[in-house]
């Protein structure tokens, strides 16, 4: 068993008996990359936490209970993605060359609090890029989008940043702003990307951070797709179907609980 197999099973130990598996996910699909993505760590992940038990036992590592503790008031993520999102940090960026993390849509920064905590005391020197107006959402296209302009309004900046210090998360850095002003200068500040969380809802915004994060993604960084699976953000699923799969041609690593794309770099 590889040693990520083994560190993602240490903690099903406890797990009732009838859950109890040898490691996450099924053991016979072959390790590797197959177009361009981890068919086996997706399953690990993915598999892990729907059917394999790895659900209940996330929710027991001290540090996810310690991360959600911080956060769990200013966040409305769903569990799940939640748990993959810690997996991701937990077991999987270790792998990759050094990068920061960039998160577009933060609302209350429940998540980015989340993430920072997680990364604090597992990556140091990994910063937390929080982008958002925090003002609500921009104009909406009515084609596609179900959000309109200002929902997601009721943010207090002030108390956010204040409990940012509060928790001593000097590596979670809010930028606030339309992305179309912050993000070129963020990003050379920000530098390599090791993990793109894409959580804006509308089409505009799920396409402005996809283009702009792609070129700086680290080879076999993960785009994670929040809310694209989600009822209330076709836009969000049209932009990853017409840009991310259908133009640049790319496989998900995950559909469940949500999308995770690998960005690999091709060959010239």
């Amino acid at each position: 068993m590889s040693q990520l197999r083994q560190s993602l099973a240490a903690i099903l130990d406890g797990v009732a008996p009838a859950k109890q598996m040898t490691a996450p996910g099924p053991t016979d699909v072959a390790t590797g990359i197959r177009q361009g993505r981890s068919v086996s760590e997706g399953y690990q992940r993915g598999w892990g936490l729907q059917f394999g038990g790895l659900r209940k036992a996330v929710r027991r590592d001290p540090l996810y209970r310690a991360a959600y503790a911080v956060a769990k008031d200013r966040t409305i993520m769903s569990e799940d993605n939640r748990l993959n999102i810690f997996l991701l940090l937990r077991f999987f960026l270790a792998k990759l060359p050094a990068g920061n993390i960039i998160e577009y849509g933060s609302y209350r920064g429940g998540s980015a609090i989340f993430m920072a905590h997680i990364a604090k005391h597992l990556h140091p020197g990994m910063k937390v890029f929080a982008l958002d107006s925090f003002e609500g959402m921009p104009e909406t296209d009515k084609q596609v989008d179900a959000h309109n302009r200002g929902d997601f309004a009721d943010v207090d900046l002030m108390r956010l940043q204040a409990r940012i210090n509060a928790l001593g998360l000097d590596n979670l850095i809010l930028v606030k702003g339309r992305f179309e002003t912050t993000h070129e200068q963020i990003m050379h500040r920000a530098g390599a990307t090791r993990l793109a969380h894409i959580d804006c809802d509308i089409a505009s915004a799920v396409k402005y951070a996809y283009e702009g994060v792609k070129p700086h993604m680290v080879d076999g960084g993960y785009m994670v797709f929040d809310d694209a699976a989600v009822s209330s953000c076709i836009g969000a699923t049209e932009v990853v179907e017409d840009f991310v799969i259908r133009r640049d041609g790319m496989n998900s690593e995950q559909i469940w609980p949500h999308y995770v794309f690998r960005a690999f770099q091709r060959p010239a």
